[in-house]
């Protein structure tokens, strides 16, 4: 997404000058830009994936005028630091969403409605069948799920994405059933998190824990990508689950052929969208990415001027598919 008035793009494949980042999931944030500019709380984030850039850091809500534009960035609630891009200029606001969530989530900060003329949805989960299950609920059924497995002596292994999902899991989760093993890809945003003053319970490499019989106890976080690896081997019977919103379909949870799925998305499901949306107040909606000609008709059946910008971002599935850390 490119604004001509200020000369440049909102999270940008291909090396730019000047890049705005809505937050740090590898679909969104790229190396090669000349300049980022991003939200205080992603920073480490930021850093700990792209390495050494030029990175100049907003609060939120925070102003600064680029070649004219008025741009700040607001909190969306999708992962630590991810922002709204507000963006004003002659009179008019357009909002680009990024990534976002109206659930409550301990590990970052809620989404933030910022009035606007025009607002930039995503629509990962833009189908009506698409409604979320409280918190409270998916956290008591992973623990019964963790602490039955346990007293069978088995590892439960919790297939999750390594930024964001995997810290909101660690929020909720009883850390006195076991201990918590990470994959070395969660392990290091871990460590970026508590930098950034987000608490979470002790975690553990695999390597760090010698008594295989407190294994056979644990709870393992790891990208889905490890499924059927050798590093899997180290833990012996285990049983596993996986965490995501695409959970709520069984055909998903079929064709990941884990034993248990669940219901646990860091995007807007379709009742939260539709409140983000009315409470913007804006007269015009741009959908990107998901469930696109659903969102339009239902938005123009309902009084908006609505359509369709097409995008290479990807839904929850790409950040660690192409993500590479060590075990």
């Amino acid at each position: 997404m490119y604004c001509p008035a200020g000369d440049f793009y909102i999270d940008p494949w291909r090396p730019v000058d000047r890049a705005v980042i809505t937050h740090a999931h590898a679909d969104h944030a790229r190396t090669g830009h000349t300049h980022y500019l991003a939200t205080n709380v992603s920073e480490h984030v930021l850093r700990s994936r792209l390495g050494a850039i030029d990175l100049q850091t907003l609060a939120y809500g925070e102003a600064i005028t680029i070649n004219g534009v008025v741009v700040s960035l607001h909190p969306a609630g999708h992962v630590l630091g991810s922002g709204q891009v507000r963006i004003a200029h002659a009179g008019r606001v357009w909002v680009a969403s990024g990534d976002y969530k109206t659930a409550p989530d301990a590990t970052c900060a809620p989404f933030e409605a910022v009035a606007c003329d025009t607002f930039i949805t995503e629509s990962t989960f833009g189908l009506p069948i698409y409604r979320w299950p409280s918190d409270a609920e998916v956290f008591a059924d992973i623990n019964a799920w963790w602490s039955a497995n346990a007293a069978q002596g088995l590892a439960s292994v919790l297939y999750c994405y390594s930024f964001g999902k995997a810290q909101r899991i660690l929020s909720g989760v009883d850390a006195s059933i076991g201990p918590i093993v990470v994959h070395g890809a969660v392990q290091v945003l871990n460590a970026a998190y508590r930098a950034s003053g987000v608490a979470l319970p002790e975690t553990h490499l695999v390597t760090e824990i010698t008594d295989k019989a407190l294994l056979k106890r644990a709870l393992v976080l790891a990208p889905p990508s490890v499924a059927g690896s050798s590093w899997m081997k180290r833990f012996g019977e285990y049983r596993d689950a996986f965490a995501s919103g695409w959970m709520l379909l069984r055909g998903a949870r079929r064709r990941r052929g884990v034993d248990r799925g669940f219901v646990l998305s860091d995007h807007a499901d379709w009742p939260g969208l539709h409140s983000a949306i009315a409470a913007t107040g804006c007269e015009q909606v741009i959908v990107t990415h998901g469930s696109t000609p659903v969102m339009v008709r239902y938005l123009e059946e309902n009084g908006l001027s609505a359509r369709a910008f097409t995008t290479e971002f990807g839904d929850d599935t790409l950040d660690d598919s192409v993500e590479i850390a060590p075990a």
